[in-house]
C-alpha cells in the first residue's frame, strides 16, 4: 500500500476515533446532569447543515428542570471545501478552492435556576485541513471548560481549578498555568474594563502535533479534560442545588448573566465561526441564558457578597 494511501487511512480512522469519542461524552454527561436534576431529561434534535450537505450534529437540551432552567450539550460534525472568508475567520492560509476541512466538537452551556448553583460551560474539538488530493495538510485541537458563578464559594473555586490542574499535570505540568492564563485573558468583556465572565478554568486553542505532543496525546488529554468534568461540576451542582434563594439572589443572576450573553454574541470566537460558516443558529445560541437582565450602570452594593464575586471577576485570583 502506497504511504500515501496509509495516512489518508490512519487520517480517517483517526477521525472516527475522534467522532466516538465526542459522542460517547454528550451521552455520559448528560445521564450525570439528569441525575443531579431529578425532574427534567434531555431531548434529542438531529440536524443537517443547510443546504443538506457537509455533515450536521446533535443537540440534546434540558429545559425546565428542578435544577438546570436551561442547558445543552451538543456535538457536530461539519466539513465542506476551504473559502477565503472561512479562512479569515480562523485566520489561517488559504489553501485554494479545492482544499477541504472538517471540524467536529462537543460543546455545553448548563444554566441553573438556583442563583447558587454556577453556569458550566466547556468545549472541546478537533479541525483539520486537506489538500486538493485529500491528504492531510494540517490539524489542530483546542478547547477547555470554565466556571462562572454568581456567589463565590472558594471551596469550589479551589476544587474546579484543583480538578484540571490535576488533569493537565498529569499530561504536562507546564498546561494548567498556561491554560489557566489564557482563560482568563479569552473569556473576557474587554468593553466593561476587561471583566471577566466567571472564575475562568482553562482554554487552549491551535494546538497542533510536534516531537513531544502527537495527535493521540492531544486526542487523550481532551478526553481527559472532557470527563473531569463530571468530577468537579457534578459534585458542585449537588452541593448548592438545595441552597436556599430569594428575588435578590435571582435579579444579581440575571444581571450577571447579562455579562454572559454580552460575551457570547460579541467576543465568542466559536459562536461568530458557527454564524459565519452558515451553522445551525438553535443550536450556536443554546449557550444564552432563558431569562436575563439588563440594567443602566448597575453596581453591586460595595462588599456585599455581590461585589465579593465582581471583584474577582475584576481581578482573576490565583486558585491552586
Amino acid at each position: 500500500m502506497a504511504e500515501e494511501t496509509i495516512n489518508k487511512t490512519a487520517t480517517k480512522e483517526f477521525r472516527q476515533q475522534w467522532i466516538e469519542f465526542i459522542y460517547n461524552l454528550q451521552d455520559d454527561i448528560c445521564t450525570a446532569l439528569e441525575s443531579v436534576d431529578g425532574k427534567s431529561t434531555f431531548t434529542e434534535d438531529a440536524w443537517q447543515r443547510a443546504d443538506g450537505k457537509g455533515g450536521g450534529g446533535l443537540t440534546k437540551v434540558i429545559q425546565n428542570g428542578k435544577v438546570f432552567e436551561k442547558g445543552g450539550v451538543n456535538t457536530s460534525v461539519v466539513y465542506g471545501h476551504l473559502t477565503e472568508r472561512m479562512c479569515k475567520v480562523l485566520q489561517i492560509p488559504f489553501l485554494g478552492s479545492d482544499a477541504t476541512w472538517f471540524a467536529a466538537g462537543i460543546s455545553s452551556v448548563i444554566h441553573p435556576f438556583n442563583p447558587f448553583v454556577p453556569t458550566v460551560h466547556f468545549n472541546y474539538r478537533m479541525f483539520e485541513l486537506y489538500n486538493a488530493d485529500g491528504s492531510l495538510a494540517d490539524r489542530w485541537f483546542g478547547g477547555g471548560t470554565d466556571l462562572t458563578p454568581y456567589y463565590l464559594f472558594e471551596e469550589d473555586a479551589n476544587l474546579f481549578h484543583q480538578t484540571f490542574k490535576n488533569t493537565c499535570d498529569a499530561f504536562d505540568e507546564s498546561f494548567y498555568p498556561l491554560f489557566k492564563q489564557q482563560c482568563d485573558d479569552y473569556f473576557v468583556n474587554t468593553h466593561r474594563n476587561n471583566e471577566r465572565r466567571g472564575i475562568g478554568g482553562i482554554f487552549y486553542d491551535h494546538q497542533r502535533c510536534d516531537e513531544k505532543h502527537n495527535a493521540n496525546f492531544w486526542f487523550d488529554f481532551a478526553k481527559a479534560c472532557g470527563y473531569a468534568f463530571m468530577d468537579t461540576y457534578i459534585p458542585i451542582a449537588e452541593q448548592r442545588k438545595n441552597t436556599a434563594f430569594n428575588d435578590k439572589h435571582k435579579h444579581w443572576q440575571e444581571i450577571r448573566r447579562g455579562r454572559y450573553v454580552e460575551f457570547n454574541l460579541i467576543h465568542d470566537r466559536g459562536t461568530i465561526f458557527g454564524l459565519k460558516t452558515h451553522g445551525r443558529t438553535e443550536s450556536i445560541l443554546m449557550s444564552l441564558p432563558a431569562t436575563v437582565r439588563f440594567e443602566y450602570n448597575y453596581q453591586p452594593e460595595p462588599g456585599s457578597e455581590e461585589d465579593k464575586l465582581w471583584q474577582v471577576c475584576l481581578q482573576p485570583r490565583v486558585w491552586v
